[in-house]
């Protein structure tokens, strides 16, 4: 077994210092996930900071598997590139999994609030009600509470099946995204390029399979359960950013085609 080398030994330390300081100071997920842009709670660091947060506790199988797979996976290709390029690649892949995930969210945003056009609302009176806590605008009875919202929807003549909408374009704006999986799915792409015939194994899947077939296998699952779960599709959700990791993929896949190209051309790749 690969000793841990010093980038991910880093990286691991840091995400678990990370864990350890959320489930103290659980007001931090506010602060350190990250949130679509429109949301009150958006803040610029989060592009980086959620990649090294993971679910509260009792949940402690997310952590778990993303820092196994980092040392696994990571070890491996710091190892061959160096501590330097493998953090670069680490962090894009990170990246690319939050761009993808809120260009996905914004689609599916702009779907929703197409549905509501006709009310004519302004800019801020939208804004106001995306960032709205749904769960306090009623009563014990089921019925809304007077306040600017009931005001606003009132005199927009706001149907059941309008509010509707707007509250799931409301769940969208106030969605967070949290782990490290968008990078570790950087990293597995990167694996399969340079060890595609490595055999890989799930615990429920005993036979082992070539990194070259494992890879591309979890990232369709990964693909169908996103367009599955997304609003786009149908309603529902599986509470997982299936398209952060596809993100955090396709961004590993392209900077490794170019390194490949350009950087690496006297080096076997198979």
């Amino acid at each position: 077994m690969m000793n841990v080398t010093p980038v991910v030994k880093q990286l691991l330390i840091i995400n678990i210092i990370f864990f350890v300081g959320s489930q103290l100071v659980p007001v931090s997920y506010e602060f350190l996930s990250l949130f679509y842009p429109e949301s009150e709670r958006f803040a610029f660091w989060q592009l980086f900071s959620h990649m090294f947060m993971h679910a509260p506790w009792p949940n402690f199988a997310h952590i778990l598997f993303n820092m196994f797979a980092l040392y696994s996976f990571g070890s491996a290709l710091e190892h061959f590139w160096g501590g330097k390029k493998f953090l670069f690649f680490y962090i894009s892949c990170g990246l690319g999994a939050a761009l993808l995930h809120t260009g996905v969210n914004y689609l599916q945003l702009q779907s929703v609030l197409d549905s509501v056009s006709g009310l004519n609302l302004s800019k801020e009176d939208l804004h106001l009600i995306l960032n709205a806590d749904f769960s306090s605008l009623f009563d014990a009875s089921g019925r809304m509470k007077d306040g600017e919202i009931a005001i606003i929807l009132n005199n927009a003549h706001c149907t059941q099946e309008q509010f509707n909408s707007l509250m799931q374009a409301g769940q969208i704006v106030q969605s967070r995204v949290i782990g490290a999986s968008g990078a570790i799915y950087g990293l597995l792409t990167a694996f399969a390029f340079m060890f595609p015939n490595a055999e890989l194994a799930l615990m429920f899947i005993p036979v082992p399979i070539k990194a070259k077939y494992f890879v591309p296998g979890i990232l369709f699952v990964d693909l169908f359960l996103g367009f599955k779960g997304s609003s786009l599709f149908g309603s529902g959700g599986t509470g997982i950013a299936h398209f952060a990791h596809i993100g955090g993929a396709i961004a590993g896949f392209l900077m490794m085609l170019y390194w490949k190209k350009n950087q690496f051309n006297n080096n076997r790749w198979n």
